[in-house]
């Protein structure tokens, strides 16, 4: 959990500090993007193969390295003295710190029996989202009172206090040097994953296909996955096993990861600028906003986890929370920035609360039906999953808030003319806002361009509250787990599988 909760943090608590990376590395604005970029795509290059070098180097050992790694890389990362540096150095930290969240997921699902996972997932659950609650406002405190290279020096006590954690607690697993590594599923995994979330990190900036490097990522991204998944289907080892997609419950599972990480995170990055640019709130003031839908999930995972299972079925649930987390979405399309803040804190509270009963169930039923022997695999899908859906989530957002701010720009703009007896305004206030003055102009067009705003973000929480729908019907595919017993004793971890029956499943 600490482990996660380290990489967590640090994805969220760098964001703030990125202007002021901006002056010390001496980088323009579209460049010092790529520190989240590059931590960003390799993250989610290197997910994928993290079920085979579990199972080939033994998930202690990967676990132990991984935490080593991201820890000193970190360090680095604060001591970068130039942009070329600092990418380098954030390439190798998304390296190591891909791995530490399925591992993370897989060594809790089988520490613990089928009958308290849903409890150690809220616990779990609850420890982890400590980071997206608190990385933005820790951020800033460090920046503010200290420098941003502090940012990422926080993540060294966190890191030798978990990699003496697990070097100490947790059971060691078999090393298997048999394994082949699938060198060209892997090589076509990364061309499809590096070429789409290029796509997607440089499509708003270039104006997605009307410039022929986005087209040619495109290209490249779907050629990649075409080529990926015939080489899975056809080869005799590939890289992700195919018996992990017999599983309905997984595959459901995962469309609906997919979905439900693009609302999450696509929500998040709208609610930031919302608050700070239209409502006048400081960073700070909209991080402690932003903080009690984190509580209203924590609360929601303790809940869930009693409830599911044992009195409700899982799927109900989930179907719950879809529903308000969808109601919830519907009503901040009536948002305006003369909201209240405690309107705003309580609508994030209940949006939260419905969101930890769709990951907690989700979770249970994803690993309830699934053999053993594919859980690093399948916790390293779900984890691809996540992300995939949150960059399309906040790409597509983006685009469609660009958009409707110019369409509703200029529908609101043909309405104003010079002609004070076909404007409405009273003659002091068309005076100050006369469009043939430059600063009538310049007054009256950053007036229409906040209304514009309000309008582009009222449509784009209309796009994601009907994207709960795909995760309802989804719904309809699960099949119910075995009723939860009462509770007992944790279970030690269970020993690996034998080498014929990896075989087999494979």
């Amino acid at each position: 959990m600490t482990a996660v909760l380290m990489q967590i943090l640090d994805s969220t608590i760098s964001i703030v500090a990125l202007p002021y990376m901006q002056g010390s590395l001496s980088a323009t604005m579209d460049q010092i993007t790529w520190v989240l970029s590059s931590y960003i795509i390799v993250s989610a290059i290197m997910t994928a193969p993290v079920g085979w070098l579990a199972n080939r180097f033994g998930r202690k050992n990967l676990f132990v390295f991984s935490m080593i790694g991201f820890t000193a890389t970190s360090v680095l990362c604060g001591m970068a003295q130039t942009l070329e540096q600092m990418v380098a150095f954030r390439i190798i930290q998304g390296t190591f710190g891909a791995a530490l969240a399925p591992l993370a997921q897989a060594t809790m699902l089988d520490i613990y029996p089928f009958e308290q996972r849903a409890q150690a997932m809220a616990v779990f659950g609850m420890g982890i989202m400590i980071g997206p609650i608190m990385g933005p406002t820790l951020g800033g405190y460090l920046t503010d009172w200290f420098h941003w290279r502090w940012v990422f020096y926080v993540n060294l006590p966190f890191g030798i206090l978990a990699t003496f954690g697990l070097l100490f607690f947790m059971p060691r697993t078999p090393v298997r040097p048999e394994l082949k590594f699938d060198f060209i599923g892997f090589g076509l995994l990364v061309l499809a994953i590096g070429s789409f979330q290029l796509m997607l990190d440089r499509g708003q900036g270039e104006d997605w296909f009307t410039s022929s490097e986005i087209i040619v990522c495109a290209v490249l991204a779907g050629l990649g996955f075409y080529l990926f998944m015939v080489h899975m289907f056809t080869s005799d080892r590939p890289l992700i096993p195919r018996g992990i997609f017999r599983d309905r419950n997984f595959v459901a599972a995962m469309l609906m990861m997919f979905c439900t990480g693009s609302i999450m995170m696509a929500s998040s990055a709208l609610l930031a600028p919302f608050l700070q640019k239209l409502s006048g709130y400081s960073p700070s003031e909209a991080g402690l906003l932003l903080a009690p839908r984190g509580a209203g999930t924590m609360v929601a995972m303790v809940l869930a986890s009693r409830l599911g299972g044992r009195y409700v079925d899982q799927r109900k649930l989930m179907a719950f929370g879809l529903i308000g987390l969808g109601l919830t979405l519907h009503s901040m399309t009536g948002w305006t920035p003369e909201m209240p803040s405690s309107l705003i804190t309580t609508t994030l509270v209940i949006q939260g609360f419905c969101m930890g009963f769709i990951f907690n169930p989700m979770t249970v039923i994803t690993f309830a039906t699934l053999p053993p022997v594919f859980r690093a695999d399948a916790a390293a899908l779900q984890n691809l999953a996540r992300n995939t859906g949150a960059a399309i989530g906040i790409a597509v957002t983006s685009f469609m808030l660009t958009r409707n701010t110019q369409t509703a720009h200029a529908d609101l703009a043909a309405n104003i003319t010079p002609f004070p007896r076909l404007t409405p305004m009273s003659d002091m206030a068309h005076r100050l806002l006369d469009p043939l003055t430059p600063r009538g102009a310049g007054l009256l067009d950053a007036l229409i361009t906040r209304e514009a705003q309000i309008v582009a973000f009222a449509n784009d929480y209309q796009i994601l509250s009907l994207m709960v729908l795909p995760p309802l019907l989804v719904l309809f595919f699960m099949r119910r787990p075995p009723r939860i017993a009462p509770a007992m004793p944790a279970a030690r971890l269970p020993s690996p599988a034998p080498a014929r029956a990896v075989s087999a499943a494979e």
